[in-house]
């Protein structure tokens, strides 16, 4: 073993510079042949442990994040590496190097409603579709946690010389709260290199902001009131999901008005209306598409169709009615945000921002709607929040209505320019995937790369391919958890040897 651990500083040290060395390739594939069984059932102990934040309840009382925090010190051990931990931040390290590479995961996940899942969705299923893994978190991200361990262990295995300490940092409110991580960050020393594995390859370079607009209605009828109105407008799940479920209750609604209704529904053939009559009307269902709501343009929005289906009623300005008013006249069934004033723009390099209501539900505002803006890049936050504004006042002039609340949260978007690993990361994914003309990319979605100096993103998703984290159908195929851990085991060696 030592006269091979000599060979592989001589080799790396010639050929640091290659796409991939022959070390590095045959560390992957050692790492695949060997681990890739641990690495799926590694998957399937981390998806059990429920890690969802409860509202109320701190990180250390909430079982489930003591439970996989157990896991992850009991992996670590077994597979021969550090672990230490920091409350909300776990560290899982490999080597000595006074330089570091920091690898910036998350275990906490969204909810996952199980009534819209084969099995459980904190089981790993393997069997409802061959090739696919899917459980919560399979993807966001619990899968690339099992990949990184395997790959440091790999790379441990066949004592590959590295310049650089490899931490893995294990974030624990990357969902919900990204304060802890913050405060963590003003002590621990930050890496040299840092790098996400929570968002797409080739190389992610710039994620836009995520932002959002809260509006809410509370206007009643009057008791005496008999004509045609809704109630009851509602749909959603959390905040950064494109909702596959709506619904609303039609009250004395004239014959007329449900055939034009119905009408207008067939033409959507992609959703799916169930209308169920009741004493005094009808309940309409609308089921669509979920998808993470950075990538609109993969999911069916069921809120933004259900509005749309009654899009030709003046309805009563009631809490629902002034809601449907709004999603039809400033909001669309559009991922542009073009119908919403002057707020729409885009980007070269980002691309356009994008705009996906999420939510609607009641709470003690009234009846409130979340429009989950993704915003890159070229127009200031003081413009966008002033045309936001605008529009909202212009339109309740129009429709003669006032909004119970408005609520404006505009995020930063993030863009790297000269990070010195881009480079090497890039030659890594050209080498694996095949793509020779691969590029640094901007996604739509916020990680906490964000928080880091000079950090990118490297995988686990494939570009051009449904990001499933956020959906109630999320999973990693086989082949790409495969592809994914040869990749890291490539990329640590590489960026650890720079």
């Amino acid at each position: 073993m030592r006269l091979f651990a000599g060979l592989l500083s001589l080799v790396l040290s010639v050929q640091v510079s290659a796409a991939v060395s022959p070390i590095a390739q045959k560390v992957s594939d050692y790492a695949v042949d060997k681990y890739e069984v641990a690495m799926t059932d590694t998957l399937a102990e981390l998806v059990q442990f429920e890690t969802v934040a409860r509202e109320g309840v701190p990180l250390a009382d909430n079982r489930a994040f003591s439970g996989f925090k157990q896991a992850i010190k009991a992996k670590a051990q077994e597979l021969g590496l550090e672990y230490q931990d920091h409350g909300y931040v776990l560290v899982v390290a490999l080597g000595q190097g006074e330089e570091r590479v920091g690898i910036v995961t998350h275990g906490d996940v969204q909810p996952a409603n199980p009534q819209k899942w084969q099995k459980s969705p904190f089981v790993l299923d393997r069997e409802s579709e061959p090739g696919k893994l899917i459980a919560r978190g399979s993807e966001d991200n619990k899968g690339p946690i099992a990949t990184a361990l395997y790959a440091m262990k790999a790379i441990n295995d066949q004592q590959v010389p590295m310049k650089r300490r490899v931490e893995l940092l294990i974030y624990l409110a990357e969902e919900s709260d990204w304060a802890p991580f913050k405060a963590f960050l003003k002590t621990y020393p930050i890496p040299d290199y840092n790098i996400t594995i929570d968002a797409s390859y080739p190389v992610v370079t710039a994620e836009k902001g995520w932002s959002e607009v809260q509006v809410s209605t509370r206007s009643q009828l009057t008791e005496a009131f008999t004509g045609p109105y809704i109630e009851g407008f509602s749909g959603g799940y959390f905040r950064s999901q494109v909702p596959d479920h709506a619904q609303v209750t039609l009250i004395n609604p004239s014959p007329e008005q449900v055939k034009a209704i119905r009408a207008r529904a067939e033409k959507y053939k992609e959703l799916e209306f169930e209308f169920t009559p009741i004493e005094s009307g009808y309940r309409i269902v609308a089921k669509g598409r979920a998808t993470h709501s950075s990538e609109p343009e993969h999911g069916i929005n069921a809120i933004a169709y259900l509005a749309d289906i009654l899009r030709d009623h003046d309805w009563p300005l009631n809490a629902s009615g002034t809601m449907v008013h709004y999603l039809n006249d400033l909001v669309g069934t559009g991922i542009y945000a073009k119908n919403f004033g002057s707020i729409a723009y885009a980007d070269d390099f980002m691309g356009p921002m994008t705009a996906a209501v999420t939510m609607v539900k009641s709470d003690d505002r009234g009846l409130t709607s979340y429009l989950n803006l993704r915003r890159p890049t070229g127009k200031s936050a003081d413009l966008l929040n002033e045309e936001i504004n605008s529009a909202l006042e212009n339109w309740q002039s129009k429709r003669g209505v006032s909004l119970a609340a408005v609520e404006i949260v505009l995020g930063s978007p993030y863009r790297v320019e000269d990070a010195p690993h881009v480079g090497p990361l890039l030659d890594v994914f050209r080498h694996f995937s095949g793509i020779k003309d691969a590029q640094p990319v901007s996604i739509g979605g916020s990680t906490n790369a964000k928080l880091l100096p000079n950090a990118v993103s490297f995988g686990p998703s494939m570009p051009g391919v449904p990001y499933t984290g956020h959906s109630e159908h999320e999973y990693i195929t086989e082949e790409q958890f495969r592809m994914n851990l040869k990749m890291y085991t490539a990329m640590l060696i590489k960026i650890c040897n720079l």
